[in-house]
């Protein structure tokens, strides 16, 4: 199994991101706190001593978070789940959080052994347009901090695709970000999300993103110089050095259980998902009343096949096409013949040792191909 825990609390908040937070008061923080281990408690008496293969402290900014309050988390954690012995403990961390006193050093000591540091751009102008709170001297500061502070394992997220962004910066910042020696890149194409500031400006028409054009040649030549520095493309938005893939995302990808724990954190196990609260209040009375888990559904085969498609076309492996037919009984080619054809003429898959993957360019179109297998399969 896989456990994910939401930190719901940012300084601020970045005028891109949807993800669901707050700014803390110490109030809230403690109140966070309390609820979580009564929620760890919770699930360790439903599921027992279950192994656990990875584990994800996401947000939010997990990184505002006390350094003895991470140890603390990780201690009851290994009380009351099997942690593996080399399991991944991974931590999202901001940069001007990271860099303070000894709170990379702490963390790593209590357990953290991989670091996701939110960079995004290392132009100011883009950190400021972004709303990030740190500058570039303290994204690569943190990066080195965390090498001394004894971190082997170190991811860097960017986005590409920026306002006034052009082909030339990205590449640019990425030959940058390469000299700082990451063992992990997660670069994402900039989403623009509902209910955000970048919603209403791009809606206003004061959002000029790069052309679609010009957003396809930032992925492929971006693509194209990392896989040169010795990063495998494994997964639409990530890359690695070998030995370095997110073992927790790997496994959302192949379809493992999952524990999400905190506000807003999302369970599936044993095709059974359920979702948390967001509100920080309800989500605390919650745990103290045994009611978390209780608005779980079952997920149908229809449902489960979708997610199976969807996730495994976004890796390098793609999908293995005998696990279609495990699930439904049927031929993937067969129900999916003419649109299989006409996307491998157009070279935007590829099929081999039994498994159908997407090009590169299969990539820059993702969206729309797996959109189009869905309709595919609701007139099976």
């Amino acid at each position: 199994m896989l456990l994910y825990l939401h930190v719901p609390f940012c300084r601020s908040k970045c005028g891109y991101c949807a993800f669901h937070s707050q700014v803390p008061d110490e109030n809230a923080v403690q109140v966070y706190l309390d609820a979580l281990m009564r929620e760890i408690a919770l699930w360790g008496d439903r599921l027992g001593n279950v192994p656990v293969e990875t584990i994800f402290f996401g947000g939010g900014t997990p990184s505002i978070l006390p350094s003895k309050a991470i140890g603390t988390i990780l201690n009851r954690l290994a009380k009351t789940f099997a942690i593996d012995n080399g399991a991944e403990i991974s931590m999202e961390a901001n940069p001007e959080s990271a860099v303070r006193d000894t709170f990379l050093h702490d963390v790593r000591s209590s357990g953290i052994n991989r670091l996701s540091l939110g960079i995004q751009s290392l132009n100011r102008d883009l950190l400021h347009t972004l709303g990030r709170p740190h500058s570039a001297k303290q994204a690569i500061q943190a990066v080195e901090l965390a090498r001394q502070s004894g971190f082997g394992n170190i991811n860097v997220d960017f986005i590409w695709g920026l306002p006034g962004q052009r082909i030339k910066h990205w590449l640019e910042e990425l030959k940058e970000i390469a000299k700082l020696g990451p063992d992990h890149l997660s670069c994402y194409s900039l989403t623009i999300e509902e209910n955000t500031p970048f919603e209403l400006a791009h809606d206003d028409g004061n959002l000029e993103l790069p052309s679609d054009d010009d957003q396809s040649k930032m992925f492929l030549y971006g693509s194209d110089f990392l896989e040169l520095q010795g990063y495998a493309h494994y997964e639409i938005s990530n890359f690695a050095r070998m030995g370095f893939q997110c073992r927790h995302n790997l496994g959302y990808w192949e379809g493992a259980d999952y524990l999400g724990l905190g506000p807003s954190a999302v369970s599936t196990i044993n095709s059974q998902r359920w979702g948390n609260t967001k509100d920080l209040a309800a989500y605390a009375e919650q745990a103290t009343s045994g009611q978390l888990g209780d608005n779980a559904e079952t997920l149908t085969p229809h449902e489960r096949m979708q997610e199976l498609i969807m996730l495994r076309l976004r890796t390098a492996r793609g999908l293995r096409l005998a696990a279609y037919k495990e699930l439904t009984s049927r031929s993937f080619m067969e129900d999916f013949r003419p649109m299989i054809t006409a996307l491998h003429q157009h070279r935007l898959v590829k099929i081999r040792n039994g498994y159908l993957n997407l090009t590169k360019r299969g990539m820059l179109v993702s969206n729309t191909i797996i959109e189009n297998l869905f309709e595919a399969m609701d007139r099976i």
